[in-house]
């Protein structure tokens, strides 16, 4: 509720309220549908998270690789495997590893099922190389919490100063790689529908910070047009903003 009254402060009690119990419906419908991805078929996965693939393949033809931006979006677990189905590139996910081993074992088999690999943000760099020569599209979680906020760019979200991690932002710089944000709809309980968005195909060219704030600004917009699938009990707002130790953009 705290974070609804950030994102929405124009709304008033009851409807932060409806927010709230849509929210906590979707998040247990979120969690059995990932158990389910451990056994589902490539054709049901097909019928229930569909979209414009076509989008990211027909950037293929180009030579260029690819980056997806995604925000904490129900099902975020299904996306990942339907991209792994659909899509040309090879598809490269970069995640955090949990801290349970046995829990940790469980996800990495889920959501490498399709062939997807897993890159740790912990070791990017080195899990990273042996595919950087190769075709790829990588996918990042771009409102993940930044590991360390002194090195992260604080940018205005729904208008609060929030640190978010500069890794995708200079992944895109560093790879010369098309920007797309993954903007997400729940149509009905495990059906989902995802579009596409061309975010920038030439990061070098953008001042520091600026494709960051343009998935900024398309989280917030994917979160206004269904607030109640996005992960609200993430503490995303958690820090504060310190001009002595902080950087904004």
């Amino acid at each position: 509720m705290a974070n609804l009254t950030l994102a929405f402060p124009g709304k008033n009690y009851s409807e932060k309220k409806a927010i709230a119990k849509k929210f906590y419906k979707n998040f247990t419908e979120n969690f059995i549908e990932t158990i389910k991805l451990l056994s589902i078929s490539k054709k049901q996965l097909q019928k229930r998270f569909v979209g414009e693939f076509d989008t990211v393949n027909n950037y293929y033809a180009t030579g260029r690789n690819m980056q997806l931006h995604l925000g904490h979006f129900f099902n975020w677990e299904y996306a990942n495997l339907a991209l792994s189905i659909q899509s040309k590139y090879p598809v490269l996910v970069i995640y955090l590893p949990l801290v349970n081993k046995a829990m940790d074992k469980i996800f990495y088999k889920l959501r490498t099922r399709f062939n997807a690999k897993l890159i740790a943000a912990t070791s990017y760099l080195k899990e990273f190389r042996p595919y950087s020569k190769e075709r790829f599209s990588l996918v990042f979680a771009g409102d993940q919490s930044a590991g360390n906020i002194n090195t992260a760019y604080w940018l205005p979200f729904f208008g609060k100063l929030t640190p978010f991690v500069t890794g995708p932002e200079k992944s895109a710089r560093l790879n010369n790689t098309i920007a797309l944000y993954a903007h997400f709809n729940k149509v009905k309980r495990g059906h989902y529908t995802i579009k596409f968005y061309e975010m920038t195909n030439d990061a070098k060219s953008l001042a520091e910070g600026e494709l960051t704030k343009r998935m900024i600004k398309c989280i917030e917009e994917n979160i206004k047009e269904q607030p109640e699938i996005y992960l609200w009990t993430h503490r995303r707002w958690k820090h504060q903003y310190d001009a002595s130790r902080h950087r904004t953009l």
